[in-house]
């Protein structure tokens, strides 16, 4: 049996690089979605919730292909932080998470042909240093974060913003490289 074609239904740079990287090679869809925003559901719920719209849709239009959907959050005090809509959010966001801990949380789900093949989610923990506000403008001076959960990217002048971590960095970044990695292994034989 030949593994199927795998696509990624992910607009997002960070992932695409994140995958390529690990070796596989794929086909990029960018579904139109409506995400769910529930504050109600848990960051694994909202995250799987949101990848499982992504990686559906992504299968519905690439027949036969397996399709990986994914959703990244930063959760602070219980509450999701998604994409700023502007420099002004952005600037809040990270100040709110200035010297504290916080979850981030990525739901993957792998699909094919309409229906859901497998589900996980990784949860990481991270701790900002304390950040004046100086130290939050040449970060945002440095790194774009709009188009980033949390309005940080970890991989752009970590030492800048990172006290500590616990878990997986590319979870941080986008997609959990290795959860990713092994059950690609275990769904394409």
């Amino acid at each position: 049996m030949s593994k199927r074609p795998l696509v990624l239904a992910s607009a997002s740079p960070r992932r695409v690089e994140l995958l390529r990287q690990a070796g596989f090679d794929f086909e990029i869809v960018v579904p139109q979605v409506e995400e769910a925003h529930d504050v109600s559901l848990t960051p694994e719920q909202l995250t799987i919730e949101n990848a499982r719209r992504k990686a559906l849709a992504g299968s519905r239009a690439k027949p036969g292909a397996l399709v990986i959907g994914a959703d990244t959050l930063v959760y602070v005090d219980g509450d999701p932080l998604a994409k700023p809509a502007d420099m002004d959010e952005a600037l809040h966001m990270v100040r709110r998470l200035s010297g504290r801990a916080h979850e981030v949380c990525t739901g993957v789900v792998f699909a094919c042909d309409g229906n859901v093949e497998r589900e996980l989610h990784v949860i990481t923990h991270v701790t900002f240093k304390p950040l004046s506000e100086a130290i939050i403008r040449d970060y945002h001076s440095q790194v774009n974060p709009l188009d980033k959960a949390g309005a940080y990217g970890i991989q752009a002048c970590t030492n800048m913003i990172l006290d500590r971590m616990e878990g997986s960095f590319t979870n941080v970044v986008g997609l959990p490289v290795e959860e990713v990695t092994e059950a690609l292994r275990l769904l394409q034989g």
